[in-house]
């Protein structure tokens, strides 16, 4: 799922692209893509783009009016920049936004169509998108903790609750807690002041060292190649390779359609953490410490 750098990425390509320009029109092609039926999609047309904004992880365009199209990209949606009046005729292509300088696409991988599309009329309307997650790279430590102890969770459900905080999913989450050298079990209202400001300050370094990363890859152009898993990672994506910063195979945990990577040595003093399904089949074989699975 596109995250805050990602998002942050994709708002600033588009600003140059559609602010101030005119939506000719909008082609839906997928009947689970709209969720919304008041106003009519049909009134955005010819209306002219004033900004472009970030709500959560969602990508909100508004528009004259007080209009604004409302984004959630989920797992595999992603969008594309292309000529005026580009084609969508495949089956991962779910919309078209026809602007009078070029045409958005949004395409979504995969037979689940997660992806979702609001066109909603007011401000009040477009703030009820917003699952209320602090945004962190503005806050306080004392906001951050405040969230942090308000609800006992686990930190890595912790910084992916949406609810919590903003724009920090899957990817950056596993990348945040090896950073900060601490388990993504352990819980939240048992960590340490020490702690909880060693999680704030990755956090925050984390997000903008990978939104100026991904910027400076771009050098002006469109976001094409959104992706979770990119080879500069530290531990997300990595299961079996070294640590970058101790060398320890990197290890995860599944669950459902996701995963968390983690290093045995840097953030849970050498134990690997039982996989629900893996470490059940494989019972007294289930290696308990980093040692034990070197042996």
């Amino acid at each position: 799922m596109p995250e805050l750098p990602d998002i942050a990425v994709y708002i600033e390509a588009l600003e140059p692209r559609i602010v101030g320009k005119r939506l000719e029109g909008a082609r839906v092609r997928s009947p689970f893509l709209l969720r919304t039926f008041d106003p009519p999609l049909s009134a955005a047309a010819g209306k002219v783009v004033r900004e472009v904004r970030r709500i959560g992880k969602r990508i909100a365009i508004g528009l004259e009016d007080d209009l604004w199209l409302v984004l959630h990209l989920m797992i595999a949606g992603r969008l594309h920049w292309k000529p005026p009046g580009a084609k969508a005729g495949g089956k991962i292509h779910l919309a078209a936004f026809d602007f009078e300088s070029g045409t958005l696409l949004l395409t979504e991988a995969g037979t689940k169509r997660r992806a979702s599309l609001y066109f909603l009329k007011g401000e009040p309307a477009l703030l009820a998108q917003d699952p209320g997650g602090l945004e962190v790279l503005s806050a306080t430590f004392d906001e951050f903790l405040a969230v942090l102890r308000g609800e006992n969770h686990t930190l890595k459900r912790s910084l992916t609750d949406p609810k919590l905080f903003s724009g920090i999913g899957n990817a950056y989450s596993d990348e945040i807690l090896h950073r900060a050298k601490l388990s993504p079990l352990a819980l939240s209202r048992k960590l340490s002041e020490e702690d909880a400001r060693r999680l704030f300050e990755a956090v925050r370094v984390v997000l903008v060292e990978w939104t100026d990363r991904l910027r400076d890859e771009l050098a002006g152009g469109f976001p094409e190649k959104v992706t979770a898993f990119r080879p500069e990672m530290a531990v997300h994506g990595r299961f079996g390779e070294p640590c970058p910063a101790c060398a320890a195979p990197v290890q995860r945990i599944r669950y459902a359609d996701n995963e968390t990577n983690y290093c045995p040595r840097c953030q849970t003093g050498g134990k690997i953490l039982a996989d629900r399904s893996l470490s059940r089949l494989l019972k007294d074989d289930w290696p308990r410490s980093l040692d034990e699975l070197e042996a």
